[in-house]
């Protein structure tokens, strides 16, 4: 269990990528989680991954010697979805954001995005078993981390009130 000071968090992206299927209405791409994952194994979810300190700190800085760093989240949520799926999305846009516990006591604060697939057949790395394309309705039918489902629901109408 995590003993260390409260305000320290882990900070997490994940991507609600939609894809237009054959018939004209939004597929989101759902993945599952390999069994031997530390939280939530085996449920259904979408791509995103956690910051880590040294892929990050080598990017470009605010201006030289400044100690901050711009757009990490889109980094990282592009680097996640590239290493989880294989595929390349456009512009992400931000859909929500929650808090969680981890079973070993770690708190995780995650920003979700949604995005539209830009390029790129899903091939999945290790900590992913299966993945599928389906539609707000059909997402319900997986066993889901708690929440998807309305997190892609949420984006399918931001995606329509563009």
């Amino acid at each position: 269990m995590a003993e260390s000071d409260p305000r320290i968090h882990f900070v997490a992206v994940t991507a609600v990528i939609a894809k237009d299927g054959d018939d004209g209405a939004p597929r989101f791409l759902i993945v599952k989680r390999a069994p031997a994952e530390k939280v939530w194994p085996g449920k259904w979810t979408v791509p995103g991954g956690k910051f880590v300190r040294t892929e990050y700190e080598n990017l470009p800085r605010a201006s030289g010697s400044a100690p901050q760093w711009y757009e990490v989240a889109e980094f990282v949520l592009r680097k996640e979805v590239r290493e989880e799926a294989g595929i390349e999305i456009e512009k992400p846009r931000y859909l929500t954001d929650l808090v969680f516990i981890r079973p070993d006591g770690y708190p995780v604060v995650t920003f979700s995005y949604w995005t539209r697939w830009k390029s790129g057949e899903v091939r999945l790395n290790h900590e992913m078993t299966e993945f599928a394309w389906v539609t707000a309705e059909e997402a319900k039918r997986y066993d889901l981390i708690d929440g998807i489902a309305g997190e892609i629901a949420d984006a399918g109408r931001a995606m329509t009130a563009e």
